[in-house]
């Protein structure tokens, strides 16, 4: 009887031609040289539409009023530096950005102090009503700021706080509570208990282990809210036009909002757009010192929370 059994190892072609192990690798990469060649394509596209309004914005810091007029889109022939010592003297830059240091310091301070003990209560010890609380400080993300502009006004006014950097520092504080414990909270929850159990073994108090071993533990979620909460408050603008009048107490967005409407009336372009370019500087210097740490912080959150 013949044995009409193909051999072994040998695959039926119905062209009669056997396909290549190889190709399919081939076109994989190919797929994927593409795919990466089009997400680069993206990121660059992406990047130059970030990157060009901030590169027109220092060129026109460095240009007249005219040659801005006479060349919307040129390039600075001779730099006018002469533009950011007018705007940080004449137009009151310096002055706005000194209160807007000194509002946001204290505030970010005060804010991770009393959010890091709040969170450090939730994230550790279990208590009736700890759900509750945890669940009041979320509604507060979810209140909408102008909601409570009119009697916070009146409240500041009855506590004579108006018009004052004390009642814009309160403020401040009670508005970034919410998400400060949010996020804390999630990052503290990570942490191992059998640590702060040790450490209370080891003869730590409950402060010892705040201090000693929570705050480093979660130096990452700190880290992360500090820079979501500076750039925040660097940037805040309803709250601080309704509670600050006087122009000594201004803080740089509502400075910058003043020379907007001078210059209306008046040709000094450059200084506007040199006021502007302060005001991107420490934001731009933040995130460059601490990129690595708000992406690692993000992660964290991520992966663990």
């Amino acid at each position: 009887m013949t044995n009409t059994t193909p051999p072994v190892g040998r695959a039926s072609c119905p062209s009669g031609r056997a396909r290549s192990p190889t190709h399919a690798p081939q076109d994989n990469a190919k797929r994927l040289g593409c795919g990466s060649v089009a997400l680069y394509g993206v990121l660059v596209l992406n990047a130059g539409l970030v990157l060009y309004p901030i590169f027109w914005l220092v060129c026109s810091s460095l240009r007249t009023s005219h040659d801005i007029f006479a060349r919307p889109w040129g390039l600075p022939t001779i730099p006018e530096l002469r533009n950011y010592l007018l705007a940080w003297r004449e137009a009151g830059i310096g002055r706005y950005f000194l209160n807007s240091l000194v509002v946001t310091s204290i505030s970010l301070v005060a804010i991770l102090f009393v959010s890091a003990m709040a969170a450090h209560v939730l994230a550790r010890f279990r208590f009736r009503g700890q759900g509750l609380i945890y669940n009041l400080f979320l509604s507060g993300m979810m209140f909408p700021v102008f909601l409570g502009i009119v009697p916070l006004f009146l409240l500041l006014t009855d506590l004579r706080l108006c018009d004052t950097r004390l009642g814009l520092i309160l403020v401040y504080i009670a508005y970034s509570l919410s998400f400060t414990v949010f996020v804390l909270t999630g990052f503290f929850r990570t942490v191992p208990r059998e640590l702060l159990e040790a450490g209370l073994v080891d003869g730590c108090s409950e402060f010892g282990v705040f201090f000693r071993l929570m705050l480093p533990l979660g130096r990452a979620g700190i880290i992360t809210a500090a820079i979501f909460n500076f750039f925040g408050l660097w940037n805040e603008y309803p709250l601080a036009l309704v509670i600050i009048n006087s122009d000594e107490l201004r803080t740089l967005p509502l400075g910058i909002a003043s020379l907007v409407m001078v210059q209306q009336y008046k040709t000094e372009w450059g200084a506007l757009f040199a006021g502007l370019v302060m005001v991107m500087i420490p934001t731009i210097i933040v995130y460059a010192l601490f990129k690595r740490q708000i992406v690692e912080g993000i992660s964290t959150g991520a992966l663990k929370g």
